[in-house]
């Protein structure tokens, strides 16, 4: 299975020629120091870190698993020395706050790192990546005593962390959530409950996890009114932060799943657990939002590394496999046939993967952006307005990034043909790993309904807002070429907006009839917007990264104007026919 180099090129190109890092940094007068060339740097060696060391253990954590025995969930071979090596050489801490040990660098850094992860081994991926998001809530939401205690070491990595939402009967509707918190009379409670789908819930990498849980107090209301939040950590903690005894929880046992096996997912049983309020009673979902928002923006990511690395792994094979003759004639009649990049067919199966990955990563470093914006902004009108974009463009980066994944993974198998149904290629690895993107943080449906309906319909009075506002500046201002062209998708999303905003007016099954579509839609329109800024940024290039590199961007941005965004059509079609085709049908009658 092929470990090839992550492709720093890309991020330097997004980072520095469309996105301006440098200029980003001295507005907001944080990170200064990291100019173009460092932020760079930096990324260059964390890529070679991962390929050295992550790399290598990508199929055998697929094909390995992890193993459950009692209380122990043991990783696959390599990652508790990876684990170990990753924190001491300082990625853990990336973009942690220097009083707990991190190194202070942007956020934006870490969100690459998180994606670096994912592109080398998805499987290892979630267990640092879950731990900077407990360890951002902590930070945010937990008294001084709770930061000192446990924020060093999960900030060092020292410690890993989890999020322990849903229960066996709750699935994404959490007010359902009945695990019990009794108060001690002492500032603890004892939690009891059985969570399940814990992401690194247990395994053998540190000595310590810190488990954020869902549970309600005695005299909580029902529904997602009556949850609190609560720290539980797998062993108490002394004030002088060594290990006392372990606390009355444990892994019941592990899932069996479709991929991302390197990954331990757990069925959690706690058996009056000692833990310890976070933030007010009854706002424990409010806190959580928080790091499930985070964890949505990391989910896209991982979309968007498993496409990229589908695509290089395709392009690779499709340079390299002989196989017919180019239609126009020999392309190379030295050699028995021509390799299969010469056939329009896997042009397009590459292009699409090219394309998404290419816009995406603009699209998911942007969003980085505006939380940079959010968090270290002087200017509040600049923050609401990053606050307002990123509240609109969440669900479709969890959603879109990763369904378009799902589409790219397969055409990286379709380019191998059977050869990408065998294993050892790893290309079915990458369509199995990624399935599991669609799903956890809420699936594209549930992300489609907070887009459609609480973010249009409730939050944006069915406006779309600062989004349209921004792509419509660009369109009027930018002198881009392909501005034109988008101004024709605009128009249709607006106009196929405000048809949904007409017909949940007079039935409300119209918003969840038309979601998904309405998401995929918008998901396309916004991609267009950063493909334009591609293209127009190429054309206007500093020539640091050759030419061949800038007119293939140039090319894949028109690839994606002509062959895929037409695809919007389409969804405005089928969001028109409304939700009788979905709602007359009987359920005796499927």
């Amino acid at each position: 299975m092929a470990n090839i180099l992550f492709p720093i090129k890309e991020v330097q190109f997004v980072a520095d020629e469309v996105l301006d890092l440098t200029r980003h940094y001295q507005k907001l007068g944080v990170h200064e120091e990291i100019d173009a060339e460092t932020f760079v740097t930096i990324v260059e060696e964390a890529s070679k870190f991962l390929h050295e060391n992550a790399g290598p253990l990508n199929r055998n954590a697929d094909e390995q698993g992890c193993t459950h025995e009692g209380n122990t969930v043991t990783a696959p071979d390599g990652f508790k020395q990876l684990y170990k090596d990753y924190c001491e050489s300082g990625w853990a801490s990336l973009d942690g706050d220097p009083e707990y040990g991190g190194q202070g660098l942007s956020y934006w850094l870490q969100l690459i790192l998180g994606e670096m992860n994912t592109y080398y081994c998805p499987g290892w991926s979630n267990y640092p990546g879950l731990t900077h998001g407990v360890r951002e809530l902590v930070e945010k939401f937990s008294n001084d005593d709770q930061r000192a205690m446990f924020l060093p070491k999960l900030t060092t990595g020292q410690w890993s962390g989890t999020m322990c939402l849903t229960e066996p009967h709750c699935g994404t509707d959490l007010g359902l959530v009945n695990t019990a918190a009794q108060p001690n009379g002492d500032g603890s409670y004892d939690v009891t409950g059985t969570k399940i789908f814990i992401t690194s819930g247990e395994h053998d990498l540190c000595d310590n996890i810190v488990h954020l849980v869902l549970a309600r107090l005695p005299d909580a209301p029902k529904g997602t009114k009556g949850i609190s939040l609560f720290l539980v950590p797998k062993f108490m903690v002394n004030e002088d932060q060594s290990l006392g005894e372990r606390n009355t929880l444990g892994a019941a046992s592990i899932e069996h799943k479709m991929g991302l096996n390197g990954s331990a997912t757990c069925v959690m049983n706690f058996d009056a657990a000692k833990g310890f309020l976070i933030g007010n009673a009854n706002e424990g979902l409010k806190l959580m939002f928080t790091m499930m928002n985070g964890a949505r923006l990391n989910t896209g990511i991982q979309g968007l590394a498993a496409t990229q690395a589908s695509y290089l792994n395709a392009l690779d094979y499709a340079n390299e496999r002989l196989q017919m003759r180019a239609a126009t004639g020999p392309a190379y009649p030295n050699k028995a046939a021509d390799p299969i990049i010469v056939h329009p067919d896997v042009r397009r199966m590459l292009l699409t993967q090219k394309s998404f990955a290419e816009g995406n990563r603009a699209m998911a470093y942007f969003v980085a952006q505006q939380i940079e914006i959010i968090k270290h902004s002087k200017d509040e009108g600049e923050q609401k307005k990053a606050e307002a974009l990123l509240a609109f463009m969440t669900p479709i980066i969890k959603a879109f990034l990763t369904e378009v994944a799902l589409e790219a993974t397969n055409h990286g198998i379709q380019v191998f043909g059977g050869h990408g149904y065998i294993r050892e290629h790893g290309q079915e690895q990458w369509a199995r790993d990624a399935k599991i993107f669609t799903l956890y943080e809420g699936t594209t449906g549930i992300q489609a309904l907070d887009l459609t309906g609480r973010k249009l319909l409730m939050m944006q009075k069915g406006q779309i807002g600062p989004v349209l506002d921004m792509i419509q500046d660009f369109i009027d201002n930018s002198g881009a070429e392909l501005a034109p062209q988008l101004q024709v998708y605009i128009d249709l999303w607006k106009e196929t907006t405000e048809g949904i905003v007409a017909a949940a007016m007079k039935n409300p099954n119209e918003v969840g009839a038309a979601s998904v579509d309405y998401l995929m839609m918008s998901g396309y329109v916004i991609l267009a917007f950063f493909q334009a800024q591609l293209h127009n940024a190429a054309k206007q290039a500093k020539g640091q990264l050759g030419a061949d590199f800038y007119q293939g961007k140039v090319k894949s941005a028109e690839f994606y104007f002509a062959k895929i965004l037409p695809r919007c059509h389409s969804h405005k079609a089928s969001i028109e026919t409304g939700a009788a085709p979905l709602m007359d049908i009987n359920a005796a009658e499927f």
